[in-house]
C-alpha cells in the first residue's frame, strides 16, 4: 500500500542525507476502509467493517465485532471458518454483511462448530442489525439488473448457474433493521443468486422482518429453519425459480406476539411487488418438505400466500396452530394485483386442532368489480405429523 511503499523511499533518502539507521521504526499504518490483505490494519476483530478486495479469512480463534457495513467486492472472497462468532453492533441499518456480484462467500461451519452471526447487545432484540445480503448474476423477472431494496447494490443478470459461494451450518440472529415502513433488512436476503451457489443448514432466528427472502435467482436451499420472524417466514419475489428446495421449518413460538400487520408463513410474488404483471420469467420455485407451526396467540394473515403471477410446486406441506393462534387463510392464491398461475400446486397435511380449517382455500377474489381466479390445485388432508423432522436442526441448540 502507499504508506509502506513511501516508507522504503523515505528510508533510502534518510540514509543518504541524515545517516538514519535501519533500526528506525516503520510508520504506523492508518485505516482507509479497504481490506486488501490478511495483514491489513482494517481487518480488525474489534472493529470489523469496510470493503474486502482480496481473499480474506475470518478466523474462529477470536470473536469478530461487526461495527459497520462489511462488503465483499467483485473478484474477492470472504472465508469464515467453522465455529466463528460475529457479533454485530446493535444500532441498525448501517451494520450488515454484503456479498456483491462476482464475489464469493465461503462460510463453511459444521454441525459441531456452526458459524454464528448475532447481535452484540447485552439484551439482543429483533432489528438490532441488518443481516446478510448476497447479490448474484442470475435472472430476475423482466430481465436485466436491479438495485437492492435497502442499500445500493446491483443484482440480476443472465447467468442461471452463477456461483456466489457456499454457506452451511450458519445461524443468523436479531436482524431486520428497518429504514422505514417499506424498506427493511431480512435475516438472509438472496438477490439474483445462481444455482451453483450452495446453501444448506441455515437457521434464522428473531428477525424484525422476513427470515429469508429471495429476489429472483435460481439458488436452492435445504434444511432451513426460521424461528420468530416478525413478518414472513419464507418470502420470494421478482422471478425466483429455485427447483431443489427441501426441508423448510418455520416456527412462531407461543410467547412471540410482536408481529407485523400481515405476517405469513409463505409470501410469494411472481414479480416485484406485483407492479409488473407482464414481466417474463416470473417466480415458480419447487419446495419438497415444509412445516409451518404458528403457536403465538396472534393472527397469521395467511399461512400460505401465493399471488401476483407466481407459481409454485409445494409438496409435503404441514401446518399446525397452537392454542390461541389464528390464521386468516390456510392457502390463499388471490391478491388485488394478481393471482397465482394455474400450474401452481400445493399438497400436504394440516392439523385441524385449535380451529384450523383445513378446507380454507381461496382461489379467487374481487376488487373494483373485477374477479380474478386461478385453477391452482390444492390437496390438504388431515394429519398430525410434521413433514420436516426437527432433529436435522439439533446443531442449532434450539429447543423446540
Amino acid at each position: 500500500m502507499k504508506t509502506l511503499k513511501n516508507y522504503f523511499a523515505m528510508a533510502a533518502l534518510c540514509a543518504v542525507i541524515f545517516g538514519c539507521s535501519d533500526d528506525d521504526p516503520a510508520p504506523v499504518q492508518t485505516k482507509d476502509g479497504v481490506i486488501s490483505s490478511q495483514s491489513d490494519v482494517d481487518l480488525d476483530a474489534a472493529d470489523l467493517k469496510g470493503e474486502i478486495t482480496a481473499n480474506i479469512t475470518l478466523s474462529s480463534a477470536q470473536e469478530w465485532n461487526l461495527t459497520g457495513p462489511l462488503s465483499v467486492a467483485s473478484g474477492a472472497k470472504l472465508t469464515i471458518e467453522a465455529g466463528t462468532v460475529i457479533k454485530a453492533q446493535a444500532g441498525g441499518t448501517n451494520v450488515y454483511i454484503a456479498v456483491e456480484q462476482g464475489a464469493l462467500i465461503e462460510a463453511n461451519g459444521t454441525a459441531a462448530a456452526p458459524i454464528k452471526m448475532t447481535s452484540s447487545a447485552a439484551s439482543p432484540a429483533s432489528g438490532d442489525w441488518g443481516g446478510l445480503l448476497i447479490m448474484g448474476n442470475a435472472p430476475i423477472s423482466g430481465g436485466g439488473t436491479a438495485t437492492t431494496e435497502v442499500v445500493d447494490y446491483t443484482y440480476g443478470g443472465t447467468s442461471t448457474t452463477d456461483n456466489s459461494g457456499t454457506i452451511t451450518y450458519l445461524m443468523i440472529e436479531y436482524t431486520g433493521a428497518r429504514i422505514n415502513g417499506d424498506k427493511e433488512f431480512n435475516g438472509l436476503t438472496l438477490y439474483g443468486v445462481g444455482s451453483a451457489t450452495t446453501i444448506n443448514n441455515v437457521a434464522i432466528l428473531y428477525g424484525d422482518d422476513d427470515a429469508i427472502e429471495f429476489f429472483g435467482g435460481s439458488v436452492s436451499v435445504s434444511n432451513l429453519l426460521a424461528v420468530n420472524a416478525k413478518d414472513d417466514m419464507f418470502d420470494w419475489t421478482q422471478g425466483y425459480v429455485g427447483q431443489n428446495n427441501t426441508n423448510f421449518y418455520g416456527l412462531r413460538t407461543a410467547g412471540f406476539v410482536a408481529v407485523t400487520s400481515d405476517p405469513r408463513g409463505i409470501e410469494a410474488d411472481g414479480n416485484l411487488d406485483g407492479n409488473s404483471p407482464n414481466d417474463a420469467g416470473q417466480s415458480n420455485p419447487k419446495i419438497d418438505g415444509i412445516t409451518i407451526i404458528h403457536n403465538a396467540a396472534v393472527e397469521m394473515s395467511d399461512i400460505v400466500k401465493i399471488r401476483r403471477g407466481s407459481g409454485a410446486v409445494i409438496t409435503n406441506l404441514y401446518v399446525a396452530l397452537g392454542a390461541g393462534a389464528t390464521a386468516g387463510d390456510l392457502v390463499d392464491y388471490y391478491d388485488s394485483k394478481g393471482v397465482a398461475i394455474d400450474a401452481t400446486s400445493v399438497s400436504g397435511t394440516a392439523n385441524p386442532a385449535n380451529g384450523l380449517n383445513i378446507a380454507d382455500i381461496k382461489n379467487s377474489g374481487t376488487t373494483d368489480n373485477i374477479t380474478l381466479t386461478t385453477t391452482a390445485t390444492t390437496t390438504i388432508t388431515s394429519g398430525t405429523t410434521p413433514s420436516v423432522n426437527t432433529s436435522i436442526f439439533a446443531w442449532t441448540g434450539f429447543s423446540f
